[in-house]
């Protein structure tokens, strides 16, 4: 017999929540705790690279700027795929750290627009976690 309170780990699949509407509003945010593979396209979109720039400057010197700034960890050169920079907890760093809520939600990346029903780990489940159940220090 399963606990009524289930712990997920977002690095086990098996503990993930089948998706379905109205569930992140009670959500502690643990999508916000993976690592979050952007385009320029997004970085665009959330004003950390201007239009010009974007159209204008290699891409690599684009990444060189964002990790030197600590705004990636990482570029992707084969692919194009920045990922962004998390805070030591390991939160997104657009994630309110009291409301877990984001605070880019009109310009979010497409991969968070698209979780979890196409851009997922396991597509159509989600790390859900209750938040009165999640504690963060």
């Amino acid at each position: 017999m399963r606990s009524p309170i289930a712990i997920v780990d977002v690095d086990r699949l098996d503990t993930w929540t089948r998706y379905r509407a109205g569930l992140c509003d009670t959500c502690a945010a643990n999508c916000c705790t993976m690592p979050l593979e952007v385009q320029l396209s997004d970085l665009v979109r959330l004003e950390l690279v201007d239009p010009f720039e974007a159209g204008h400057e290699e891409i690599r010197h684009i990444a060189k700027r964002l990790q030197k700034a600590r705004l990636i960890d990482h570029f992707n050169h084969k692919n194009a795929i920045f990922t962004m920079a998390r805070r030591a907890s390991g939160d997104c760093n657009f994630l309110d750290p009291n409301t877990r809520l984001c605070t880019v939600y009109d310009k979010r990346p497409e991969t968070c627009r698209l979780h979890p029903q196409k851009k997922s780990p396991k597509p159509g489940y989600c790390a859900y976690g209750a938040r009165d159940l999640q504690r963060r220090g």
